[in-house]
């Protein structure tokens, strides 16, 4: 069976758009593949964080993803910054990286100009991330486009170290998001939903309760012709609203359109917005049954304690390898 690897930052609560367009996929993957799913905590300190917030976050985010379908039995879950050997093995990555190749990273690029008083993190976590893709030698790393280009990074550096100094790592291959799954912005449809979004009108979250996101997708921009029609470039915020409805049905486009047929916005924003009431209550329930149950624990504990000990092997092999020995 093939390795998937899978990175959470734990910033934010998840959206309705990262469980249509990730999550869903992530529970198809772990009946695929050999799942590898970690917290990744290291790379969310690269821009400042409350310490206390982020502890929580943590755990709320595993939470979720259990709530949501993510089967513990199915995957290797774990804490990155648990597991020591991902920042030790990032060192001897960094040794073998190019300054010229971070710096012309595009997500280094854009938040760098937005902050000028960056920290080094910024520019070398990529780094970071390509140790958490090469140490368990995976076959596909589930990214979405903004990740692509770091994990074709991770790419070069495996095959520059495996030059250098003899076969070490296996060649990754990204796992791109399947097409038709963005969820867009309620308020903003041609941006793509997202937690860190300043308007939060626009923006579901798992945990949203039912007053709020029935207020939210009621709330919805739409558009004067009232035809209820997927056409994206057109109509934009009928088109996602659609496209919600059918990702929470397992329905069709053209399914979705034809239960629509006479029928106007205001209703069909009424039926998506019990669809996804319907949804994300179930969802809510088994959360907070978890996030209150010792459950957690006994997940991270077992996956910490099976990926250390791949982790030491691949470092202490790349150590060997570059003559860090006696």
């Amino acid at each position: 069976m093939k390795k998937i690897l899978t990175g959470l930052q734990p910033t934010g609560i998840i959206t309705l758009g990262n469980y249509i367009g990730a999550i869903k996929q992530m529970i198809k993957y772990q009946d695929i593949y050999d799942s590898y799913l970690f917290i990744a905590d290291l790379h969310s300190i690269t821009i400042p964080q409350d310490p206390q917030e982020l502890a929580s976050n943590i755990k709320s985010l595993l939470a979720l993803y259990l709530a949501c379908g993510i089967d513990p039995k199915k995957n290797k879950i774990f804490i990155q910054s648990e597991n020591e050997y991902h920042a030790n093995i990032s060192w001897l990555l960094e040794c073998n990286t190019y300054y010229g190749e971070l710096s012309r990273m595009t997500q280094f690029k854009d938040k760098s100009q937005k902050n000028a008083n960056f920290t080094s993190g910024l520019l070398t976590y990529p780094v970071l991330m390509a140790a958490d893709i090469l140490t368990y030698d995976v076959d596909y790393v589930a990214v979405g486009l903004d990740q692509k280009q770091h994990v074709e990074l991770a790419r070069d550096i495996a095959i520059r170290f495996n030059k250098k100094f003899g076969d070490t790592f296996k060649i990754p291959e990204p796992l791109m998001t399947e097409e038709g799954t963005k969820i867009m912005d309620l308020v903003e449809p041609t941006k793509k939903m997202s937690k860190s979004s300043e308007n939060q009108k626009g923006v579901i979250r798992l945990l949203d309760d039912p007053n709020t996101i029935r207020k939210k997708i009621m709330g919805a921009t739409t558009d004067s012709d009232m035809e209820i029609k997927f056409d994206v470039v057109n109509k934009p915020g009928i088109s996602n609203l659609i496209n919600i409805y059918a990702s929470l049905t397992n329905k069709k486009i053209n399914e979705v359109e034809e239960l629509f047929i006479g029928k106007n916005y205001g209703e069909l924003k009424k039926n998506v917005a019990d669809i996804v009431i319907e949804e994300l209550s179930t969802i809510q329930k088994k959360y907070y049954d978890i996030i209150n149950s010792d459950e957690l624990n006994k997940i991270l504990d077992n996956g910490i304690e099976f990926t250390r000990k791949i982790a030491k092997n691949k470092f202490e092999l790349m150590k060997n390898k570059m003559g860090l020995h006696r």
